[in-house]
């Protein structure tokens, strides 16, 4: 008998007082055990210290699971399947298609060629789409997707981001992704202005 009561009072205290601070657990048991039951809190004392430990871990993973989450979101591709999907260096120089490739004069539109006939604008959308933050209305606008499906521009697309970083940082992750089995070519796109002035070097001579 006196062995197992103990036993019985020490599991309904962990079970009930065990987010509470120790010091309060003691004095309660002490006052309701009359010092006969040392054995009993000394097990006690020991359960909620390994009740403290164990919830710490879990926290942590939490935090860990909450920032992939954060870096990937879900309507958007993760960094990881763009460097799974896109060819080395070494893979690129074997495609003709960037034979002289050469990124262009940095600014906030990209384009994008050697588009398979299948991409849709969806498609595009859920790739360039992670360089555009969707929370802010001014980026939201920012972003815009032109992919030529007729004519001699098939197969090549220009979208609008919201400043020169995102439009860098996104030509440097896709280039070479490779989406409907083919390689996409991604460069800066080119602005109107250095044709007009050839133009008029031309009427100049």
């Amino acid at each position: 008998d006196v062995f197992e009561q103990p036993q019985h009072v020490g599991h309904k205290k962990i079970e009930f007082h065990i987010t509470t601070d120790i010091p309060a657990v003691l004095q309660m048991n002490s006052e309701k055990e009359e010092k006969n039951d040392l054995y009993a809190t000394t097990e006690e004392i020991n359960n909620t210290g390994f009740g403290r430990i164990f919830p710490a871990p879990s926290s942590n993973d939490k935090m860990e699971t909450e920032e992939e989450e954060d870096e990937i979101p879900s309507e958007f591709i993760s960094r990881r399947d763009l460097e799974k999907n896109r060819l080395s260096r070494e893979e690129m120089e074997k495609f003709s298609v960037f034979k002289n490739y050469e990124a262009g004069d940095p600014n906030c539109r990209i384009y994008v060629k050697n588009l398979a006939k299948q991409v849709q604008e969806k498609d595009l959308k859920f790739i360039f789409g992670r360089y555009v933050d969707f929370q802010s209305e001014v980026e939201r606008n920012m972003f815009d997707i032109r992919l030529m499906k007729e004519g001699r521009m098939k197969g090549q697309a220009f979208i609008g981001l919201p400043n020169e970083k995102a439009a860098a940082k996104a030509l440097k992750e896709v280039n070479g992704y490779v989406l409907f089995e083919k390689p996409m070519v991604v460069q800066f796109a080119r602005s109107a202005r250095p044709k007009q002035d050839a133009n008029e070097g031309k009427r100049k001579k």
